[in-house]
Protein backbone atom coordinates (compact mmCIF):
# COMPACT_ATOMS: atom_id res chain seq x y z
CA UNK A 1 0.00 0.00 0.00
CA UNK A 2 1.44 3.18 -0.78
CA UNK A 3 0.54 6.57 1.02
CA UNK A 4 3.03 8.51 -0.62
CA UNK A 5 2.85 10.62 -3.85
CA UNK A 6 4.57 13.31 -6.02
CA UNK A 7 4.47 16.52 -5.24
CA UNK A 8 5.10 20.22 -4.54
CA UNK A 9 4.96 22.29 -2.11
CA UNK A 10 2.77 24.39 -2.52
CA UNK A 11 -0.37 25.16 -0.50
CA UNK A 12 -3.18 23.62 -2.35
CA UNK A 13 -1.53 20.77 -3.76
CA UNK A 14 -0.52 20.10 0.01
CA UNK A 15 -4.22 19.85 0.89
CA UNK A 16 -4.86 17.65 -1.62
CA UNK A 17 -2.24 15.32 -1.20
CA UNK A 18 -3.25 14.78 2.46
CA UNK A 19 -6.73 14.11 1.59
CA UNK A 20 -5.65 11.64 -1.14
CA UNK A 21 -2.90 10.19 0.40
CA UNK A 22 -5.08 9.21 3.66
CA UNK A 23 -8.23 7.98 1.88
CA UNK A 24 -5.77 5.95 -0.13
CA UNK A 25 -4.13 4.23 3.09
CA UNK A 26 -7.72 4.29 4.30
CA UNK A 27 -9.14 2.32 1.41
CA UNK A 28 -7.25 -0.73 2.19
CA UNK A 29 -6.62 -0.67 5.85
CA UNK A 30 -9.47 1.31 7.59
CA UNK A 31 -12.52 -1.15 8.37
CA UNK A 32 -15.68 0.06 10.05
CA UNK A 33 -14.74 3.96 10.54
CA UNK A 34 -17.79 5.79 10.81
CA UNK A 35 -18.44 9.10 8.95
CA UNK A 36 -17.37 11.72 11.22
CA UNK A 37 -13.93 10.07 11.61
CA UNK A 38 -14.01 10.13 7.67
CA UNK A 39 -15.00 13.52 8.18
CA UNK A 40 -12.22 14.62 10.41
CA UNK A 41 -9.33 12.75 8.39
CA UNK A 42 -10.15 15.37 5.25
CA UNK A 43 -9.72 18.51 7.68
CA UNK A 44 -7.87 21.22 5.55
CA UNK A 45 -4.78 21.07 7.25
CA UNK A 46 -1.27 23.07 6.00
CA UNK A 47 2.06 22.61 6.40
CA UNK A 48 4.10 25.26 9.42
CA UNK A 49 5.66 26.95 6.31
CA UNK A 50 2.70 27.05 4.43
CA UNK A 51 1.17 29.02 7.40
CA UNK A 52 3.91 31.40 7.73
CA UNK A 53 5.71 30.12 10.24
CA UNK A 54 9.18 29.34 9.15
CA UNK A 55 11.75 28.51 11.76
CA UNK A 56 15.87 28.18 10.84
CA UNK A 57 17.98 29.79 8.46
CA UNK A 58 18.69 27.24 6.04
CA UNK A 59 16.24 26.54 2.78
CA UNK A 60 14.24 23.56 2.60
CA UNK A 61 14.27 20.89 0.21
CA UNK A 62 11.94 20.65 -3.14
CA UNK A 63 9.45 18.67 -0.81
CA UNK A 64 10.69 19.17 2.61
CA UNK A 65 10.69 15.77 3.72
CA UNK A 66 12.84 13.04 4.16
CA UNK A 67 12.68 11.80 1.12
CA UNK A 68 14.68 15.21 -0.59
CA UNK A 69 17.54 12.45 0.44
CA UNK A 70 17.35 10.78 -2.73
CA UNK A 71 16.87 6.93 -1.93
CA UNK A 72 15.09 7.12 0.96
CA UNK A 73 11.51 5.56 0.55
CA UNK A 74 8.67 5.63 2.99
CA UNK A 75 5.42 3.64 3.79
CA UNK A 76 2.45 3.67 5.98
CA UNK A 77 0.09 1.52 6.88
CA UNK A 78 -3.44 3.38 8.90
CA UNK A 79 -5.50 1.18 10.61
CA UNK A 80 -8.76 3.25 11.65
CA UNK A 81 -11.68 0.82 12.80
CA UNK A 82 -14.34 0.68 15.28
CA UNK A 83 -15.71 3.38 17.83
CA UNK A 84 -17.48 3.93 21.60
CA UNK A 85 -15.87 1.78 24.46
CA UNK A 86 -12.92 0.49 25.04
CA UNK A 87 -12.93 -3.35 23.63
CA UNK A 88 -9.77 -4.33 24.87
CA UNK A 89 -8.23 -6.91 22.11
CA UNK A 90 -11.06 -6.05 20.00
CA UNK A 91 -11.03 -2.07 19.40
CA UNK A 92 -12.04 0.86 18.80
CA UNK A 93 -8.36 0.61 16.46
CA UNK A 94 -6.26 3.74 16.24
CA UNK A 95 -3.06 2.93 15.16
CA UNK A 96 -0.39 2.12 12.67
CA UNK A 97 3.22 1.52 11.45
CA UNK A 98 5.50 3.77 9.12
CA UNK A 99 8.27 2.68 7.75
CA UNK A 100 11.36 4.04 6.23
CA UNK A 101 13.79 1.86 3.53
CA UNK A 102 17.58 4.37 3.46
CA UNK A 103 18.12 2.60 0.25
CA UNK A 104 17.71 0.17 -2.41
CA UNK A 105 19.38 -3.01 -1.18
CA UNK A 106 19.97 -1.57 1.73
CA UNK A 107 21.25 -5.34 2.96
CA UNK A 108 24.10 -5.68 0.75
CA UNK A 109 24.43 -1.86 1.04
CA UNK A 110 24.69 -1.01 4.10
CA UNK A 111 24.90 2.48 5.34
CA UNK A 112 26.50 4.27 8.04
CA UNK A 113 24.37 5.01 11.19
CA UNK A 114 24.16 6.60 15.09
CA UNK A 115 21.59 7.16 17.77
CA UNK A 116 21.09 8.56 20.84
CA UNK A 117 18.59 7.99 23.48
CA UNK A 118 17.77 11.64 25.52
CA UNK A 119 15.27 10.03 27.80
CA UNK A 120 14.73 5.99 27.86
CA UNK A 121 11.17 5.41 28.42
CA UNK A 122 11.02 3.35 25.49
CA UNK A 123 12.15 1.30 23.03
CA UNK A 124 13.96 0.99 19.62
CA UNK A 125 15.15 -2.36 19.18
CA UNK A 126 18.12 -2.58 17.39
CA UNK A 127 20.41 0.44 18.58
CA UNK A 128 22.86 -1.98 19.85
CA UNK A 129 24.10 -3.22 16.79
CA UNK A 130 23.88 0.25 15.28
CA UNK A 131 26.26 1.38 18.01
CA UNK A 132 28.43 -1.76 17.73
CA UNK A 133 28.78 -1.70 14.34
CA UNK A 134 28.21 1.96 13.20
CA UNK A 135 25.89 0.65 10.02
CA UNK A 136 22.29 0.24 9.57
CA UNK A 137 21.31 -2.88 7.18
CA UNK A 138 17.48 -2.79 6.95
CA UNK A 139 14.17 -0.66 7.25
CA UNK A 140 13.23 1.10 10.31
CA UNK A 141 10.15 0.69 11.47
CA UNK A 142 7.38 3.00 13.87
CA UNK A 143 4.72 1.91 15.49
CA UNK A 144 3.35 1.82 18.80
CA UNK A 145 4.44 0.57 22.34
CA UNK A 146 2.66 -3.18 22.53
CA UNK A 147 3.01 -3.89 18.90
CA UNK A 148 6.73 -3.65 18.88
CA UNK A 149 7.22 -7.83 18.60
CA UNK A 150 4.42 -8.23 15.47
CA UNK A 151 6.31 -5.32 13.90
CA UNK A 152 9.45 -6.97 14.20
CA UNK A 153 8.05 -10.09 12.67
CA UNK A 154 7.10 -7.94 9.74
CA UNK A 155 9.92 -6.81 9.28
CA UNK A 156 12.00 -9.91 9.15
CA UNK A 157 9.57 -11.93 7.27
CA UNK A 158 9.87 -9.10 4.39
CA UNK A 159 13.47 -9.08 4.86
CA UNK A 160 13.43 -12.86 4.66
CA UNK A 161 11.54 -12.76 1.37
CA UNK A 162 13.84 -10.30 0.12
CA UNK A 163 17.11 -12.39 0.58
CA UNK A 164 16.02 -16.14 1.36
CA UNK A 165 19.08 -17.20 2.62
CA UNK A 166 19.01 -14.91 5.91
CA UNK A 167 19.71 -17.47 8.69
CA UNK A 168 20.64 -20.37 6.66
CA UNK A 169 23.50 -19.43 4.14
CA UNK A 170 23.78 -15.49 5.27
CA UNK A 171 24.00 -13.61 8.22
CA UNK A 172 20.61 -13.19 10.62
CA UNK A 173 19.29 -9.60 11.69
CA UNK A 174 18.32 -7.96 14.69
CA UNK A 175 15.69 -5.23 13.16
CA UNK A 176 15.20 -1.82 14.24
CA UNK A 177 11.60 -1.09 15.51
CA UNK A 178 10.89 2.35 17.88
CA UNK A 179 7.21 2.53 20.07
CA UNK A 180 5.43 5.55 21.10
CA UNK A 181 2.42 4.76 23.15
CA UNK A 182 -0.97 5.47 21.52
CA UNK A 183 -3.21 3.82 24.36
CA UNK A 184 -4.82 7.33 24.73
CA UNK A 185 -6.92 6.64 21.50
CA UNK A 186 -6.11 3.10 20.58
CA UNK A 187 -7.27 -0.35 21.80
CA UNK A 188 -2.98 -0.84 22.36
CA UNK A 189 -3.45 -3.97 24.22
CA UNK A 190 -5.38 -5.38 20.86
CA UNK A 191 -1.71 -5.52 19.01
CA UNK A 192 -3.46 -5.14 15.53
CA UNK A 193 -0.63 -4.13 13.34
CA UNK A 194 0.46 -7.56 12.22
CA UNK A 195 2.79 -8.88 9.64
CA UNK A 196 0.88 -8.28 6.90
CA UNK A 197 0.61 -4.80 7.19
CA UNK A 198 4.18 -4.33 7.85
CA UNK A 199 4.90 -6.19 4.44
CA UNK A 200 2.45 -4.26 3.18
CA UNK A 201 4.21 -0.41 4.13
CA UNK A 202 7.45 -1.87 3.12
CA UNK A 203 5.84 -3.13 -0.75
CA UNK A 204 4.32 0.35 -0.79
CA UNK A 205 7.28 2.05 0.63
CA UNK A 206 8.07 5.31 -1.88
CA UNK A 207 10.29 8.57 -2.52
CA UNK A 208 7.81 11.61 -3.20
CA UNK A 209 6.16 13.60 -0.85
CA UNK A 210 5.24 11.95 2.57
CA UNK A 211 1.75 11.55 4.03
CA UNK A 212 2.01 13.58 7.65
CA UNK A 213 0.24 13.54 10.70
CA UNK A 214 -2.82 11.04 11.28
CA UNK A 215 -1.34 8.70 9.33
CA UNK A 216 0.66 5.26 9.81
CA UNK A 217 2.54 4.68 13.29
CA UNK A 218 1.26 8.67 14.07
CA UNK A 219 -2.69 7.28 13.90
CA UNK A 220 -2.94 7.50 17.47
CA UNK A 221 -0.42 9.77 18.93
CA UNK A 222 -1.18 13.05 20.56
CA UNK A 223 1.58 15.82 21.00
CA UNK A 224 1.60 18.65 23.45
CA UNK A 225 -2.32 18.25 24.01
CA UNK A 226 -3.04 18.46 20.38
CA UNK A 227 -3.21 15.41 17.97
CA UNK A 228 0.23 14.97 17.16
CA UNK A 229 1.87 12.16 14.96
CA UNK A 230 4.40 11.88 11.55
CA UNK A 231 6.06 15.02 10.65
CA UNK A 232 8.57 15.61 8.30
CA UNK A 233 11.12 18.41 7.25
CA UNK A 234 14.30 18.62 5.57
CA UNK A 235 17.54 21.51 4.68
CA UNK A 236 19.23 22.13 1.63
CA UNK A 237 22.85 23.77 2.50
CA UNK A 238 24.60 25.85 0.10
CA UNK A 239 27.04 24.37 -2.32
CA UNK A 240 29.42 27.05 -0.62
CA UNK A 241 29.34 24.76 2.67
CA UNK A 242 29.05 21.32 1.22
CA UNK A 243 25.56 20.91 -0.96
CA UNK A 244 24.65 18.53 1.56
CA UNK A 245 20.75 17.91 2.46
CA UNK A 246 19.26 16.90 5.90
CA UNK A 247 15.74 15.27 6.35
CA UNK A 248 14.20 14.27 9.26
CA UNK A 249 11.06 12.39 10.28
CA UNK A 250 9.19 12.37 13.72
CA UNK A 251 6.69 10.47 15.12
CA UNK A 252 5.44 12.73 17.78
CA UNK A 253 3.62 12.10 21.29
CA UNK A 254 5.26 14.24 23.40
CA UNK A 255 4.74 17.48 25.46
CA UNK A 256 2.27 18.84 27.62
CA UNK A 257 0.38 21.69 26.33
CA UNK A 258 1.90 24.35 28.40
CA UNK A 259 5.42 23.64 26.98
CA UNK A 260 4.53 23.65 23.57
CA UNK A 261 6.87 26.21 21.55
CA UNK A 262 6.62 27.47 17.95
CA UNK A 263 8.72 29.77 16.60
CA UNK A 264 9.68 31.10 19.57
CA UNK A 265 6.44 32.15 20.47
CA UNK A 266 4.95 30.47 23.74
CA UNK A 267 2.24 29.53 21.80
CA UNK A 268 1.17 26.21 24.55
CA UNK A 269 0.72 29.10 26.83
CA UNK A 270 -1.24 31.48 25.21
CA UNK A 271 -3.43 28.77 23.13
CA UNK A 272 -6.48 28.84 26.44
CA UNK A 273 -6.90 29.61 29.80
CA UNK A 274 -4.88 27.49 32.18
CA UNK A 275 -8.05 25.91 33.27
CA UNK A 276 -8.83 24.22 29.41
CA UNK A 277 -5.25 22.98 29.47
CA UNK A 278 -4.76 19.06 28.81
CA UNK A 279 -4.78 17.23 32.06
CA UNK A 280 -1.76 15.73 33.46
CA UNK A 281 -1.46 12.05 32.90
CA UNK A 282 -2.18 9.73 35.68
CA UNK A 283 0.41 7.64 37.46
CA UNK A 284 -0.18 4.86 35.42
CA UNK A 285 -0.30 6.60 31.89
CA UNK A 286 2.48 7.62 29.88
CA UNK A 287 4.35 10.67 29.86
CA UNK A 288 4.47 10.16 25.95
CA UNK A 289 7.42 9.89 23.41
CA UNK A 290 9.40 10.77 19.96
CA UNK A 291 11.23 9.29 18.18
CA UNK A 292 13.17 11.31 15.54
CA UNK A 293 14.99 9.94 12.17
CA UNK A 294 17.25 11.28 10.40
CA UNK A 295 18.95 10.93 6.86
CA UNK A 296 21.62 13.07 5.15
CA UNK A 297 23.71 12.64 1.76
CA UNK A 298 26.94 13.89 3.31
CA UNK A 299 29.96 11.52 4.05
CA UNK A 300 29.36 11.08 7.56
CA UNK A 301 30.66 7.91 9.59
CA UNK A 302 28.92 6.22 12.55
CA UNK A 303 30.68 8.60 15.01
CA UNK A 304 29.96 11.53 13.52
CA UNK A 305 26.01 10.36 12.74
CA UNK A 306 25.66 9.98 16.41
CA UNK A 307 26.81 13.39 17.01
CA UNK A 308 23.96 14.41 14.76
CA UNK A 309 21.05 12.71 16.63
CA UNK A 310 22.07 14.62 19.95
CA UNK A 311 21.61 17.64 18.04
CA UNK A 312 18.32 16.71 17.05
CA UNK A 313 17.63 17.04 20.80
CA UNK A 314 17.91 21.00 20.43
CA UNK A 315 15.22 20.62 17.70
CA UNK A 316 12.79 19.03 20.13
CA UNK A 317 13.92 21.46 22.90
CA UNK A 318 13.30 24.66 20.35
CA UNK A 319 9.64 23.37 20.51
CA UNK A 320 9.28 23.71 24.30
CA UNK A 321 9.62 19.76 25.54
CA UNK A 322 12.05 19.03 28.45
CA UNK A 323 12.59 15.12 27.95
CA UNK A 324 10.05 14.19 31.01
CA UNK A 325 11.02 11.48 33.43
CA UNK A 326 8.23 9.52 31.45
CA UNK A 327 9.12 10.27 28.08
CA UNK A 328 11.19 8.38 25.58
CA UNK A 329 13.48 10.21 23.10
CA UNK A 330 14.78 8.27 20.81
CA UNK A 331 16.99 9.69 17.61
CA UNK A 332 18.69 7.59 14.41
CA UNK A 333 20.50 9.27 11.90
CA UNK A 334 22.27 7.91 8.74
CA UNK A 335 23.93 9.06 5.81
CA UNK A 336 23.70 7.11 2.30
CA UNK A 337 26.60 8.90 0.72
CA UNK A 338 29.13 5.63 1.12
CA UNK A 339 28.29 1.90 0.82
CA UNK A 340 29.29 -0.26 3.59
CA UNK A 341 29.31 -3.77 1.87
CA UNK A 342 27.80 -6.88 3.21
CA UNK A 343 30.77 -9.48 2.53
CA UNK A 344 33.35 -7.48 1.00
CA UNK A 345 36.21 -9.08 -1.32
CA UNK A 346 38.79 -7.33 -0.10
CA UNK A 347 39.81 -6.48 3.52
CA UNK A 348 39.80 -3.05 3.03
CA UNK A 349 37.18 -0.68 1.18
CA UNK A 350 37.24 2.96 0.62
CA UNK A 351 34.90 5.50 2.14
CA UNK A 352 34.74 9.15 1.80
CA UNK A 353 34.79 10.87 4.87
CA UNK A 354 33.48 14.95 5.77
CA UNK A 355 35.77 15.94 7.95
CA UNK A 356 34.55 17.12 11.42
CA UNK A 357 35.12 21.08 11.03
CA UNK A 358 32.68 20.99 8.20
CA UNK A 359 30.07 19.55 10.58
CA UNK A 360 28.67 22.77 11.31
CA UNK A 361 26.04 23.42 9.21
CA UNK A 362 25.05 19.72 9.21
CA UNK A 363 24.47 20.50 12.62
CA UNK A 364 22.04 23.21 12.27
CA UNK A 365 20.15 21.75 9.42
CA UNK A 366 19.10 18.78 11.08
CA UNK A 367 18.44 20.79 14.73
CA UNK A 368 16.12 23.15 12.23
CA UNK A 369 14.67 20.16 10.35
CA UNK A 370 13.79 18.46 13.62
CA UNK A 371 12.20 21.73 15.17
CA UNK A 372 10.16 22.30 11.54
CA UNK A 373 9.25 18.66 11.27
CA UNK A 374 7.36 18.51 14.95
CA UNK A 375 5.34 21.72 14.36
CA UNK A 376 4.62 19.77 10.69
CA UNK A 377 3.15 17.03 13.10
CA UNK A 378 0.99 19.18 14.81
CA UNK A 379 -0.49 21.32 11.93
CA UNK A 380 -1.04 18.54 9.55
CA UNK A 381 -2.71 16.16 12.14
CA UNK A 382 -6.32 15.67 12.11
CA UNK A 383 -8.59 15.67 15.21
CA UNK A 384 -9.41 12.05 15.92
CA UNK A 385 -12.11 10.48 18.57
CA UNK A 386 -10.82 7.19 19.87
CA UNK A 387 -11.62 4.80 22.30
CA UNK A 388 -14.26 5.14 24.81
CA UNK A 389 -15.16 8.36 22.91
CA UNK A 390 -11.45 10.58 23.55
CA UNK A 391 -11.59 12.80 21.52
CA UNK A 392 -8.31 14.89 20.96
CA UNK A 393 -8.85 18.00 18.80
CA UNK A 394 -6.17 19.33 16.03
CA UNK A 395 -4.49 22.61 16.72
CA UNK A 396 -6.73 25.04 15.33
CA UNK A 397 -4.92 26.87 12.43
CA UNK A 398 -6.34 29.96 12.85
CA UNK A 399 -5.54 30.42 16.40
CA UNK A 400 -1.61 29.12 16.09
CA UNK A 401 -1.46 32.02 12.96
CA UNK A 402 -3.30 34.83 15.14
CA UNK A 403 -0.95 33.89 18.49
CA UNK A 404 2.54 33.12 16.45
CA UNK A 405 2.41 36.66 14.47
CA UNK A 406 0.99 38.83 17.10
CA UNK A 407 4.11 37.80 19.08
CA UNK A 408 6.85 38.07 16.35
Amino acid sequence: MRCNSQGTASSDRHRTQLTLAVLSCCAMSVVGSSLSMAAELTEDRQRARELGIVVGQYQPGPLNALTDVEGVKVGHRTLIRGEGPLKPGEGPVRTGVTVIIPREDVWHQKVPAGAFVLNGTGEMTGLAWVAESGFLEYPIALTNTLNVPRVADGVISWMIRQYPGIGISDDTLTPVVAECDDGRLNDIQGRHVSEHDVMAALDGAAGGSIAEGTVGAGTGMVSYGFKGGIGTASRKIPASEGGYTVGVLVNANHGRRPELVVAGVPVGRLYESASSHQQAPSAGQSEGSIIVVIATNAPLDGRQLTRLAKRAALGLAKTGSTARHGSGDFMLAFSTANVIPHYPNDPTYMMAHLADIHLNPLISATVEATEEAILNALTMATTVVGRDSHRIEAIDLDRLKALTFRLQ
